[in-house]
């Protein structure tokens, strides 16, 4: 779990939901720190016009909205223009790639002691997440994430950090070391670190379909690394759902109608540390393991929040523990896990 790449596209009807894929390099990542929101957006006049489509950026990932929004284009572009201002004040509380952020700050200093509250409610979500989960997944496995990534991406090794380096950077990882006393945050210990990458993404899409909403909006598909489905469409059809083959994500392998949900989906392809794809971005807090290259796990959930942080937990549990993942499914209602294997097999847990 960490410095979760998303998607790549979003198109008017249906998204292909994947991981972007590639191999992390010093280069990528110093382009998606640099990386701010475009503000794009076509529209055209008229009762029947087409959707308005805004394509940008969300915590350094592509994003997408497709808003039908009846004619009333300046309306819509007001509405657009809120919802950006959202996506910049969300991006101030949880991205890592901005120095001044709060979770940085969290990071740096150990403490919080006036956090809002939305970040006090995510955070709060992911913990919840971590105690499901058993503590695989695990919003302070920053220690481990920068360990791997200063091993392969800076270091430029192709072998594994050596297991003394793994330990040492397990240690600092602890949800339970994480404490918030109403809006106060603060980590147990020197040395810890956060990442919600595993649930800001799916987060900033519900409040973003919220601020559209709140704008007289009702058919939208929005995308701000997790999709979100927001009604049908005017002719009362489904969004249209594609999902990537984790062996070739371009390609899309399964179809999901989707009707007033969010999808959410995790895969280790969506970024490989090393050449051979043996080590990915998405790491079990309790092995110390990365996720496979080429498997995915995404689920279908009433909201983007829910439905982030759970494929990314059922990522981190390996696949051939289906009792494990069945049993972490049971504990959020109202959500289904489509599985995708290594050999493009796509299974169902519900």
């Amino acid at each position: 779990m960490s410095q979760r790449p998303s998607h790549p596209v979003t198109a008017v009807s249906q998204a292909v939901v994947a991981p972007r894929q590639g191999l992390l390099t010093r280069r990528r990542l110093m382009l998606l720190a640099a990386a701010v929101p475009l503000v794009a957006w076509r529209v055209q006049q008229g009762a029947h016009a087409a959707p308005l489509q805004w394509q940008g950026l969300a915590m350094g990932a592509p994003a997408s909205v497709t808003l039908h929004h009846g004619g009333d284009t300046t309306r819509a572009q007001a509405a657009l223009s809120a919802m950006l201002a959202e996506v910049n004040r969300l991006e101030a509380m949880f991205s890592l790639f901005r120095a001044d952020s709060l979770i940085s700050e969290l990071n740096r200093s150990g403490q919080l002691k006036d956090a809002p509250t939305e970040f006090v409610s995510l955070l709060g979500t992911a913990l919840d997440m971590a105690a499901a989960s058993k503590g695989v997944f695990d919003p302070s496995i920053q220690p481990l994430w920068r360990l791997y990534f200063e091993h392969f991406v800076t270091g430029a090794n192709t072998a594994p950090p050596a297991k003394e380096q793994v330990a040492q950077a397990r240690a600092l990882v602890d949800w339970q070391g994480v404490q918030i006393t109403g809006s106060q945050v603060r980590l147990a210990r020197p040395g810890m670190a956060l990442s919600l990458n595993g649930v800001a993404q799916g987060f900033i899409t519900d409040r973003c379909s919220a601020v559209l909403r709140s704008h007289g909006f009702s058919h939208m598909l929005v995308d701000m690394g997790e999709p979100r489905a927001v009604a049908p469409k005017p002719d009362g059809s489904a969004w249209q759902i594609g999902l990537a083959d984790p062996r070739e994500p371009s390609r899309e392998i399964h179809t999901l109608s989707v009707l007033d949900q969010a999808v959410a989906t995790s895969g280790g392809y969506g970024t490989r540390l090393d050449d051979a794809g043996r080590y990915t971005h998405l790491i079990n807090a309790r092995s110390g393991r990365t996720a496979p290259a080429y498997e995915s796990v995404t689920v279908v959930a009433p909201t983007a929040t829910q439905g982030d942080a759970l494929s990314t937990a059922l990522a981190l549990i390996p696949s051939t523990d289906v009792s494990a993942r069945l049993a972490l499914l049971r504990t959020q209602p109202g959500c289904r896990a489509i599985c995708i294997n290594h050999a493009g097999q796509v299974s169902e847990l519900s």
